[in-house]
């Protein structure tokens, strides 16, 4: 059986909601980490045959062509196609499924993977303008809001992380200790330079028209702590016990990875690839407990690679809520030495379709820093999914 190859990667810098990057859109931002991601990767833009673009809401005009405007923005050739997925949270990382599998059914040898989001400028939508509303005001909807809640189970994701925190009894200290780590981690992950392996810097313009380089993600709070933490109210629950400083982020920012074929390593011996690509898992779940879809999906990918737990060196588990992590950890068995080592999600920040592009390439970097092996990558996925890719490091 042939492989695929994780040739190289790159990803912006993350925005806090609102800020540094509240005005760059998820098409910019995209094509800012893919031109990164091909520069990282040692090949010509030329070479790039297929580009799978993660995206969950669309925050600009232009949003249904956005894979492709990607592509012809980074000088990827016009003859190469494009595709926008959503898998929501997981759309990062179904790219980069996607990309694999299109690679295995020769229909490219180089794919570019991304994944892409700006929450900050999700729209307001008035329904029901175009052909009238008689008598009533048009109804407006929130779509970043809506999007953070599945109707179908009538609530948003924060209180299906309280039905994880209550299902495994998982008390407020438990999750504000697990985000103070978090946030130490990043932070010294941030102070040691070891995010500028990932990031491709972005430029933006002040109202004065001052040019800013933005080189570092801008969520992560150095300060965070157990006694601050323990003053934020409950966000969805009266009594509950998740609130904002123990979730992750709503955030801007942008991932991306070039994929590769083994024949195209064959015959290119100046690219080295960082990690090989082992085997998926992509999961179903009950909707009202999404966060637990890492570990059926977990378990999927692990079967299919002939892998048990204990073979993972390192894990990157997306921290959608603490609560949520926690619950995963505990089902899993999971050692959290291991696992997201430089910080996740509710420091770093979660740009819903860029979350999986970001953690498996901070993952098969790490495991190379550190002379590993196997790494796993995961994400719950709102609606009641979850999807996993296990790599190897080279």
């Amino acid at each position: 059986m042939s492989h695929v190859y994780i040739l190289g990667g790159s990803r912006t810098p993350f925005g806090s909601f609102g800020g540094v990057l509240k005005d760059v859109s998820a098409i910019d931002l995209g094509v800012i980490a893919s031109k990164g991601a091909i520069e990282k990767s040692n090949i010509s833009v030329e070479e790039v045959e297929h580009v799978f673009a993660g995206n969950v809401i669309h925050t600009s005009k232009n949003a249904s062509y956005l894979s492709r405007h990607i592509a012809l923005k980074a000088g990827i050739p016009v003859e190469s196609p494009a595709l926008t997925l959503n898998r929501l949270c997981g759309s990062g990382l179904q790219a980069v499924v996607s990309a694999a599998q299109s690679i295995l059914l020769k229909d490219a040898e180089v794919a570019l993977a991304l994944g892409t989001e700006n929450m900050s400028q999700s729209p307001h939508v008035l329904r029901d303008v175009r052909f009238g509303t008689g008598l009533k005001s048009p109804e407006m909807d929130d779509m970043l809001w809506a999007t953070l809640s599945d109707e179908y189970i009538g609530c948003g994701m924060g209180v299906t992380a309280e039905t994880l925190a209550e299902k495994y009894e998982l008390t407020r200290d438990d999750q504000d200790s697990f985000a103070v780590q978090s946030h130490q981690k990043s932070a010294k992950a941030q102070l040691t330079g070891r995010f500028q392996q990932e990031i491709s810097p972005v430029t933006i313009f002040t109202k004065k028209g001052k040019e800013i380089t933005i080189l570092e993600d801008e969520h992560i709070r150095h300060n965070t702590s157990i006694e601050g933490l323990a003053k934020l109210k409950p966000t969805f629950k009266k009594d509950g016990t998740v609130t904002a400083g123990n979730a992750s982020g709503i955030n801007d920012g942008a991932a991306a990875l070039i994929l590769g074929s083994e024949s195209f390593l064959q015959t290119n011996h100046n690219v080295k690839p960082l990690a090989r690509i082992i085997s998926w898992g992509i999961a179903g779940v009950e909707p009202n407990i999404m966060g637990i879809g890492p570990v059926p999906a977990s378990q999927l990918a692990l079967r299919k690679a002939g892998l048990n737990i204990k073979d993972i060196d390192l894990f990157e588990i997306n921290e959608a809520f603490s609560a949520q992590y926690l619950a995963v950890e505990r089902e899993l068995g999971l050692n959290r030495e291991k696992v997201n080592v430089n910080g996740g999600a509710i420091a770093l920040g979660h740009p819903v379709g860029a979350s999986g592009a970001r953690i498996i390439y901070s993952l098969a970097l790490e495991l190379r820093n550190r002379g590993k092996k196997y790494g796993l990558a995961s994400l719950c996925i709102g609606g009641g999914q979850g999807i996993s890719v296990i790599i190897e490091a080279l």
